[in-house]
């Protein structure tokens, strides 16, 4: 069965929810390299088009087995 694609679904009105890995390097609490965030920007925008709400879901960083308070 091949994947469906946005263009598949009818999507007014439908809840998405998206995975995404935006996992982007900091520096000082500001992001310092968007190219995560560019990329999915086009899906995001393609859904609202055609009517659906965006929930994204994704985490940032491992702390490596550390508890890490701003996590």
């Amino acid at each position: 069965m091949p994947w469906k694609t946005l263009d598949d679904i009818e999507l007014g009105g439908k809840t998405v929810l998206v995975r995404v890995d935006i996992n982007v390097p900091m520096e000082a609490g500001r992001v310092t390299d968007m190219t995560r965030i560019d990329k999915i920007k086009p899906t995001v925008d393609d859904i609202i088009e055609k009517g659906g709400k965006v929930v994204l879901l994704a985490h940032f960083d491992r702390p490596k087995g550390k508890v890490v308070p701003e996590m």
